[in-house]
């Protein structure tokens, strides 16, 4: 069992949970994950580590289904069944040189361990978050002590600059910007556009995918995703892959797999979506 040292809501439907979980913490690192389980007859779901602080991790979940509307009633000093991990490829975070961190939506929070390990190994950070409005902006305050400039775009301009994410990096490349690496986290479609607006400029870009998963150790294949034109797994080949193979048409079709069973069991438990 994993006790629970903490769960709150940070933003509409955003929460933060910090963990005891001593042998995942020892060994994680930015850009993993775990699988975790609320109880012996709870479903398996990946979550990715937000922060390492000693022995205990944090995550950060949206509500979004049976699963997650679970998490949120979750009382501190309660405990969770599973936390298996950590997970994944941790983040190659050697230097680069100028390295931009781009987070859109939940994903933002995956940045923060990321972005610390970039800037200790001795890279000049750049940061760009983006949300629909000022309410889902999360970990601004975070990021922006562990990083060189940071950025806010919003959807409605309610907080930072009116646009996206892909705005502000355009400006930054089109004004001569010598950045080395792209490293980008959250709505595939975000990604995709950062993707393809690295490729003409021959710019390194890394992207966190957020496929679907159901085991975590490549046994299912629900995660699987064209890269290079070859098939691999998120889970124990990723997540982290080259942003310009990877086929994110593919990915975003598959992202809707299990949506229509998700609304069924929100539907029988009377959860709304």
């Amino acid at each position: 069992m994993f006790k629970i040292l903490s769960n709150e809501k940070i933003a509409p439907a955003v929460f933060r949970m910090d963990l005891e979980a001593a042998l995942v913490a020892k060994k994680a690192a930015g850009g993993q994950f775990v699988m975790i389980r609320i109880d012996e007859k709870g479903e398996r779901i990946p979550l990715t580590i937000a922060d390492i602080n000693g022995k205990n991790i944090t995550i950060v979940y949206q509500v979004v289904g049976v699963t997650t509307h679970k998490l949120t009633e979750k009382k501190a000093g309660s405990a969770l069944e599973d936390v298996v991990g950590p997970l994944g490829h941790a983040t190659d975070a050697r230097k680069f040189g100028t390295v931009c961190c781009i987070g859109g939506g939940v994903g933002i929070a995956e940045l923060y361990p990321v972005v610390r390990a970039y800037k200790n190994a001795g890279n000049k950070v750049i940061v760009i978050i983006g949300a629909r409005n000022k309410e889902l902006v999360i970990f601004k305050d975070k990021l922006s002590k562990v990083c060189d400039e940071i950025f806010v775009t919003t959807d409605d301009g309610s907080d930072g600059e009116k646009g996206f994410v892909s705005n502000v990096l355009k400006r930054l490349m089109d004004s001569g910007a010598n950045i080395d690496l792209v490293y980008a986290v959250g709505p595939a479609v975000m990604m995709k556009v950062v993707a393809d607006m690295t490729r003409p400029a021959g710019i390194k870009t890394l992207a966190s995918l957020n496929t679907v998963l159901v085991d975590g150790t490549g046994m299912c294949g629900s995660c699987r995703i064209e890269v290079a034109g070859e098939t691999r797994f998120a889970c124990v080949d990723g997540p982290e892959f080259d942003a310009h193979e990877v086929n994110f048409e593919e990915m975003m079709a598959r992202q809707s797999l299990f949506k229509d069973k998700e609304a069924h069991a929100c539907k029988i438990r009377g959860i709304l979506q």
